[in-house]
This record gives C-alpha cells, structure tokens and sequence, in this order.
C-alpha cells in the first residue's frame, strides 16, 4: 500500500491509483473537480484540466515538488506523495485559468438551459469564475442536431469531454457518433447524419456534464429545482432498473440513472426504462432521493404531495417518519 496525504489528509491506496481516485476516498470535499473523468467508462480524463493538482513532494525516495500543476485523473500516486488542491492559493488561481478556458466559447445561457441546476460547469463558474470575460472574439455556434427521436444535441455548448463517445464505444452495440475536425471548430456529430438508436443510447444524456445533450421528452418542462427526485425501480430484462424519477405534482417529467456523489451514473438504465415507462404504476417507489444540501435542487424538497405508501425513511435531517406520515422536520429546508 502506498501512503499519500492530500490537503493535510492521509490515506493508504493501492499502487496504480490515481490521484483523483484516492481523492475521491477522502471524501468529495477533498477531490478536485472533474469533467470530462468517469469512473465507470475505461480511458476517460486527461481532457478538461479541471482536476489539476499541486504535488508539493513526490515522493520518499524523490522529495522534490512536480514543477507545474498536474491533471489527477491521469497521476498516479507515490508512496510519500502529498498534494495540494485547495490549499493552494497557486492551484486555486491555475484552476480558475482552466474555468476561463472552457467558458470562452461556452453560450452562458444558463437561464434557458435544461441542465441549469444540475450543470458541472455552473458550478465551476460559481466557484472559480471571474466577473467579466477577456475574450474578444465572437464565440463559436453550430446548428441544433437530433441525434434520434429522444436526444438533441446543442453543441454550442459542449465542452469536449468525450464522455458522451466512450458511452457509445464501450456501452453500446455500434457507435454513429464521434469528434469531426480540429481546433476551435471540432464538434461531436453523427456519422453522415446518421441517427443515434440503440437501446442504451440515453445515457449519453446522464454522462454529459453540460447541457450539449438533452432529453428531448423533457425539454423546457420545468426548472430541476422546481422537480422533486425520487428513487424507484422496475423489473427490467435489459438494465437494473434502478433509476431516480423526477416529479412535478404528480406527473414523471423525466427518468435518470441514479448518480453519486460525484455525478456518475451507479447503474446505466435503457431507454424503455428512461422514455417509456413515465407513470407512477410503472414503478415500486424506494422514497426520495437524497439531495446534497449544496445542491440547488434541495430548496425545493418536499414529500407531502406525493401520495404513495411507505414513501419515506429519513433524508438527511431535514426529514423523517412519523406515523406513516411523511413530515418536514426543518421548515428552513423548504
């Protein structure tokens, strides 16, 4: 096992971890962030430069510091390794480099966009974005696409993560889609406008950290501070259909997969399970979702207009049963 110590922390990992693996067993309060790093797809990162660190020693045998910021997604660690990532004024100024870079072409219309409230980006922009743009020159646009009857895409917005590419390489039979051209002018397209249609092609949708790509059933519905997550599961022949439903009184408006603290997909989810099955009946309801208090989509928590048995256990400490009544212990959260 090989020692590291991150912010002040210590942790033992097994040799070949990298640094934002054994980051992320500290706790999320610990890992720098990550756009374009997916556990669950092999090869991922090394694209987006957010999760840059300091390395202040290298290790035991070589105690000297890295000469510059290194992406985590793609360092492994030392034995005696210890790193900096928000304890370092200098990393902290890198990273809001790095955020400036991606906003540069980026449309910035969070207010007319779908993953508004659930966007990795707008939270970057809100941690480590600067007031005013430098940037001079006009900003890069493309024409809407539909990539299949259920997801469009907005490459506009898109940040090149190549998330959405892996999905397709690694989940599903064939792959249509992929990075066309070079430089400030490369987009994710189809392959001769060829449709993407596979039955686990929505979790594209899941993966993408921005709102490039949508669920075309959903769009423009309703802010996701104004839904209320809930977690169900059916019996499914093609996933494991464990899924989290987002409700508006009590209509479904949209089925996802349930993500961790990190943003990442537990289980990958079909589309029958994702678009066809929108109604309550379809699915054994587990109880509401357990929001991060951080989160946007926890001011609207909630449970009294949900009339479903057994509905819920506890979340967090905002709510708790009592006598299978579903009550709101903190008024502060609503």
């Amino acid at each position: 096992m090989l020692k590291v110590t991150i912010d002040g922390q210590t942790i033992e990992v097994p040799e070949g971890t990298t640094i934002l693996q054994a980051a992320r067993m500290l706790g999320p309060e610990v890992a720098p962030p990550a756009m374009c790093y997916y556990s669950k797809l092999e090869t991922s990162g090394g694209y987006c430069r957010t999760c840059i660190v300091k390395v202040s020693k290298g290790s035991e045998k070589d105690p000297r510091p890295m000469p510059k910021p290194v992406a985590s997604c793609r360092t492994m660690v030392m034995d005696g390794m210890e790193v900096q990532n928000k304890t370092s004024p200098e990393l902290v100024e890198a990273r809001k480099g790095v955020v400036e870079f991606l906003l540069a072409n980026h449309p910035l219309d969070c207010p007319i966009c779908d993953q508004a409230g659930e966007c990795h980006l707008q939270d970057l922009s809100f941690e480590h974005g600067i007031e005013s743009t430098r940037y001079e020159f006009e900003r890069r646009t493309f024409k809407k696409i539909d990539l299949g009857p259920h997801i469009q895409l907005h490459m506009t917005r898109c940040i090149l993560c190549y998330r959405c590419v892996k999905v397709a390489d690694q989940l599903t039979p064939e792959r249509y889609h992929g990075v066309l051209n070079r430089g400030d002018v490369s987009e994710i397209s189809t392959y001769i406008e060829k449709s993407i249609d596979n039955e686990f092609s929505g979790n594209v949708i899941d993966v993408c950290p921005v709102g490039a790509l949508t669920d075309k059933t959903f769009r423009f519905k309703s802010r996701v501070w104004f839904t209320k997550p809930v977690d169900a599961h059916r019996n499914c022949d093609t996933c494991s259909g464990k899924v989290t439903l987002w409700y508006k009184g009590d209509d479904v408006l949209r089925v996802t997969g349930r993500k961790d603290a990190f943003g990442e997909v537990a289980d990958f989810i079909c589309n029958t399970c994702r678009f066809e099955t929108k109604k309550t009946s379809d699915w054994v309801i587990e109880g509401p979702r357990v929001i991060d208090k951080k989160s946007v989509i926890s001011a609207n928590h909630y449970l009294s207009d949900l009339k479903v048995p057994d509905f819920a256990y506890e979340v967090g400490e905002d709510y708790k049963k009592i006598d299978d009544t579903p009550k709101l212990l903190n008024p502060a959260a609503q």
